[in-house]
């Protein structure tokens, strides 16, 4: 298979006065097409910082970055930016949906950016959000969905330039648990169809859909371990 994502010797550091907080202090990781990672570990374990990098969010103090064979710190603002709307699809725990834009309009909010005509934005945001249950909720506003309904509108705009590379922070972080099990199912639908998934979570349960687990502690991998007891859905 070939790596979509290669770290070696990544280093995040931090100066708060007089201290240096080490967040990521020399993470190796490789992650091939169509793996399905979890990110674990305690707070203040490095997990999110680790997401951020890997989504062109944030860059490393130190350490190598190579997404789809491209060296991530020679590109420009521009190429990281295109990168973010093109190539990964971001899910984040508090939704991060626009209150005042609709359902649709927030799922093609990418394709503005990429300069896609409105009645296209409409008819593919309307196909995405069928596809995760929510084809009857296009025209309605984020206060006017439930919290499971909202993190399905995230995961259709996530969705919505077809990235190689979905990447998860805390995604049922808000959810009760039928809610948050459909939302998971979702996630194994995305992974089932040949996309890349990366998951951050500090939950055993949500993490057991991953069939890789990889723990952070103090910045550093502690373990790093193929998920035997992987839960899986039936797809249809």
């Amino acid at each position: 298979m070939a790596a979509v994502i290669e770290i070696k010797g990544i280093k995040k550091f931090y100066q708060m006065g007089q201290t240096t907080i080490k967040a990521l202090d020399g993470v190796d990781l490789v992650i091939e097409k169509n793996e399905y990672v979890a990110l674990m570990g305690p707070s203040g374990s490095g997990k999110s910082t680790l997401m951020n990098i890997i989504g062109c969010l944030d860059t490393p103090t130190g350490g190598n970055y190579i997404l789809n064979a491209t060296q991530v710190d020679e590109l420009t603002d521009n190429e990281l930016a295109e990168i973010r709307n093109k190539d990964i699809g971001f899910v984040f725990q508090t939704f991060n949906l626009l209150p005042r834009l609709s359902s649709w309009e927030n799922v093609a909010m990418p394709l503005v950016y990429a300069g896609v005509g409105r009645s296209e934005r409409r008819k593919r945001a309307d196909d995405i959000l069928e596809a995760v249950g929510l084809g009857d909720r296009g025209d309605h506003k984020p206060n006017e969905l439930s919290g499971g309904q909202r993190q399905r509108v995230a995961i259709a705009r996530a969705l919505i330039n077809n990235p190689a590379i979905i990447l998860a922070d805390e995604p049922t972080g808000n959810l009760d648990t039928k809610t948050s099990l459909e939302i998971m199912q979702i996630f194994s639908e995305i992974h089932a169809k040949g996309n890349t998934v990366i998951l951050v979570t500090h939950e055993e349960d949500v993490a057991q859909y991953a069939h890789r687990i990889i723990r952070l502690r103090d910045g550093k991998v502690e373990t790093d371990v193929i998920n035997e007891n992987m839960i899986t859905f039936t797809h249809s």
